[in-house]
């Protein structure tokens, strides 16, 4: 029971501090008009990738209100805190995963941990989507799966589940470990990128603000359409190689 309290007030404090960033970054770019910018000193930034579709391309199962605030501001917010935490600092200029890897685990760094990882899942997790998703996967990643899970109902009831049984805050993720396919959950900003062992395959997000406009607390609902009408094989299967 400790351990679930814990976890519960991580979660409730890292999505607050989360909010409080994105409403900041908001309020600064309403007040000047423009997006916040902020000023280099010549080290390479973190910047904002952009979606690989527009903002109200998966509707009707993920809405355009609900892209532009998980997007716009809380994955913005992220990348923004990133570039404030490392300025300065011997992480200036590093890459995005460098940072990520650098910060995992050490007490000292866990804030600039949560931001520069939620900025490397949220990119993930976007690109682990598609208008044109659903179905099932073809050729080596079918083969695999058939392999792995018995068949491709198997692995899409445990992807389910993970994304459904996450407790709080995170994430569910297929991925290739040990040359074989794995479905796993993270909390909060975890992430599998920083186990060497590891080889993250796709991605769904299971914090509120990614559900949470269109779903209210039916998260098993979110996932299902995730599953059934959005997650993107093909990116998937590039990443299995």
């Amino acid at each position: 029971m400790a351990e679930n309290r814990d976890s519960l007030t991580v979660t409730r404090r890292d999505f607050m501090a989360g909010a409080v960033a994105a409403a900041a970054v908001s309020g600064a770019a309403s007040a000047s008009g423009s997006p916040v910018s902020l000023q280099t000193t010549g080290a390479r930034m973190i910047e904002l990738p952009p979606l690989p579709y527009g903002e109200s391309d998966l509707a009707p199962h993920i809405s355009q209100e609900t892209i532009s605030f998980h997007y716009g501001k809380h994955h913005k917010a992220y990348v923004d805190n990133t570039n404030r935490m490392v300025a300065g600092s011997e992480l200036a200029g590093a890459s995005l995963e460098d940072i990520v890897k650098a910060s995992a685990g050490k007490p000292d760094k866990k804030g600039l941990f949560n931001n520069s990882a939620q900025v490397w899942n949220h990119t993930f997790y976007w690109k682990s989507l598609s208008p044109k998703g659903g179905g099932q996967p073809t050729g080596k990643l079918l083969s695999m799966v058939q392999s792995d899970f018995g068949d491709f109902a198997k692995l899409k009831e445990e992807l389910a589940k993970a994304a459904v049984t996450q407790f709080g805050s995170g994430w569910a993720w297929l991925v290739l470990e040990g040359g074989k396919l794995k479905v796993e959950q993270t909390p909060n900003a975890e992430t599998p990128l920083t186990n060497p062992a590891k080889k993250p395959l796709l991605t769904i997000d299971v914090w509120e603000h990614a559900y949470y406009v269109d779903y209210r607390n039916r998260r098993p609902d979110y996932v299902s359409a995730v599953l059934d009408k959005l997650i993107n094989w093909e990116f998937a299967a590039t990443n299995l190689g």
